[in-house]
């Protein structure tokens, strides 16, 4: 690293820190030539392929952005967005892949959105997936009905006690 005050090839690091939100190194430097202190910040680059080929970095902005228009009318603050894009951000960071396909990131989108807001999920992914009939409404609109029943908990078997209290006397 070189310095910026003197030009010197070298430097020592004094300290390093994370920052944004663990995205980013902070490292104070020192050149052994001059004696002057500097900081430097080293990011990762995440980098988003569109369809066409162009290259873009990641935005948690514009993820932000595509579920707001998504969420239009629906209960949804500003924060539980904020939070999905992070969450989405997350998700591909964790893949450690510098570059990754556009179609990957709508796809981490689709399992946060579907937990926050079905409605939205449906908005987004009629979108996304380019629903061209009715059909792959209902479609979708089975899958949500099934997995829900899987996920809600059946009730109790009571027991011959709890029923003998329940019955009118």
């Amino acid at each position: 690293m070189h310095c910026p005050f003197c030009r010197h090839p070298d430097s020592r690091v004094v300290d390093s820190r994370t920052a944004d939100d663990g995205t980013a190194i902070r490292r104070r430097r020192q050149c052994p030539e001059c004696e002057r202190r500097f900081t430097t910040v080293e990011q990762v680059t995440l980098a988003v392929v569109k369809r066409c080929g162009v290259t873009e970095p990641f935005s948690r902005d514009k993820v932000a952005s595509g579920v707001r228009k998504a969420c239009k009318g629906r209960p949804v603050g500003e924060d539980k967005l904020a939070l999905l894009a992070q969450r989405v951000e997350e998700d591909i960071r964790s893949t450690g892949l510098a570059e990754v396909p556009s179609q990957e990131v709508g796809l981490a989108i689709l399992g946060p959105l579907r937990e926050l807001d079905e409605v939205a999920y449906m908005r987004f992914a009629s979108v996304y997936r380019s629903f061209g009939s009715l059909d792959d409404f209902e479609t979708e609109i089975a899958l949500l009905r099934a997995e829900n029943e899987d996920t809600v908990p059946e009730p109790e078997p009571r027991t011959q006690a709890a029923q003998n209290e329940a019955r009118p006397t």
